[in-house]
């Protein structure tokens, strides 16, 4: 189920429409337009700048603004530059990128095209997600239509801009979301993060100068071009303009997604939109971001969805994956699910995140199972501090903050299980 409940909803207000999906749909509904003024019309160094002023940023969960990272690509070097497009959606709790890919295809390949022009890439690769058949599917068909009718290949829209799309897949890593671990699985090489520096702009798809992005932020692109970023920082917040699409999952009468401006209220999410929670049962705490991003308490619900606030609350937007668990759930079954996906994801690389993520998942079911001791909490947060920015990427610290959230918040289900040496939910799901 996908809602637009506001005239702002621009990303998804055609995706009723079956149409939209086809090339001749998309046209209908003005796409490629925006790409054409841009190649035709427009300098690379001028989009680049309005892209900037929009300020567009990342949906891919760090946040970084967009038109600043295209900036990075090196205009004096004469190696072939390419666009990387993550496709790899695999945060739990997180499903939008599929909608996008399986019923906007189009609007995302036309931001991609601009962004190519604005950085002189002559490919992109995109990189999706291993368990997306029919989604790749639907972009396997959206990029031989744009092909067919020349928005793609030797001459673009006539211009003399050449430009190409290739789509990988990948095999179900999580690892892979990571861009630089991306990027070395499009090489054929193992899944795991390189060292930065040398970062992607000066190193990244097979050596060459590259700037990566994900679907949802290429797919704002063309909304941008076609009605400038004065129209796109009018919505969402100072620091954090434009729409997002939230993913809402969980203890909701109405799960599914949800565009609306960055800055929407959190309880506004859940409780309007989402429909609240079934059975007249209380709400006991939100993840906001995904399943790496750290919990909220029923009382922290008043807060707008952007970065800005969140992490006045400790934690972050992420990738908009809101997870909401009712009175019913046992955090600390909560903590297994989590610190064992953890454990079993981690590429292994690093010291601090290969041991740390085993430990955590290791004390955690301890304590599940009745068999915990009052020092195994003080533990816990010992291990998830010394996992903090000690790695080459950010996954031990997306391991380590779950579970600071949990026992920040919900420490007496910790407790309770230890003291009594069961669990003091009986209602809450199984492991």
């Amino acid at each position: 189920m996908l809602e637009a409940p506001y005239v702002t909803s621009y990303l998804s207000e055609h995706f009723a429409d079956e149409a939209f999906t086809t090339l001749e749909g998309y046209q209908r509904a003005g796409g490629y337009e925006a790409a054409r003024r841009a190649i035709h019309e427009m300098s690379p160094a001028d989009i680049i700048e309005l892209v900037k002023d929009s300020g567009l940023q990342g949906r891919g969960g760090a946040g970084f603004v967009t038109g600043l990272k295209w900036s990075f690509m090196p205009t004096d070097d004469e190696r072939p530059r390419y666009l990387v497009c993550n496709a790899d959606e695999s945060e739990p709790g997180s499903f939008k990128d599929r909608i996008l890919l399986e019923r906007g295809s189009h609007q995302m390949l036309e931001g991609i095209l601009i962004a190519a022009f604005a950085v002189g890439a002559e490919k992109t690769f995109i990189y999706v997600r291993g368990e997306y058949a029919h989604p790749t599917r639907c972009l396997e068909r959206a990029v031989a239509e744009a092909r067919a009718h020349g928005f793609l290949g030797e001459n673009v829209m006539g211009s003399g801009f050449a430009h190409d799309v290739v789509i990988t897949r990948g095999a179900g890593a999580y690892i892979c979301g990571e861009e630089t671990g991306l990027l070395e699985s499009l090489e054929g090489k193992k899944g795991q993060p390189r060292k930065k520096p040398p970062f992607p702009a000066e190193y990244g798809a097979f050596g060459m100068p590259s700037t990566v992005n994900n679907v949802e932020t290429f797919s704002h692109v063309p909304h941008i071009l076609r009605r400038g970023a004065e129209w796109f920082k009018s919505i969402g917040t100072e620091k954090s303009p434009g729409t997002t699409i939230f993913g809402v999952s969980g203890h909701v009468a109405r799960p599914g997604l949800f565009e609306l401006p960055l800055g929407t209220p959190l309880s506004e999410i859940v409780f309007e939109h989402a429909g609240g929670i079934p059975g007249g049962r209380k709400v006991k705490g939100v993840i906001p971001g995904g399943m790496s991003m750290p919990i909220l308490p029923a009382g922290e619900l008043d807060v707008p969805m952007a970065n800005e606030f969140l992490r006045e609350r400790k934690t972050m937007l992420g990738t908009g994956g809101v997870m909401v668990m009712d009175e019913t759930t046992c955090m600390v079954r909560v903590a297994c699910v989590i610190t064992y996906f953890f454990r079993d994801e981690s590429c292994g690389q690093c010291t601090q995140c290969r041991e740390g993520t085993g430990w955590m998942d290791k004390i955690v079911r301890r304590i599940e199972r009745g068999a915990g001791e009052p020092q195994d909490l003080d533990i816990l947060l010992d291990v998830a501090a010394k996992m903090e920015g000690q790695t080459i990427c950010a996954f031990s610290d997306a391991a380590a903050w779950p579970v600071q959230g949990l026992l920040r918040h919900f420490r007496d289900d910790f407790e309770r299980h230890v003291r009594e040496h069961k669990c003091p939910y009986p209602e809450s799901f199984e492991l």
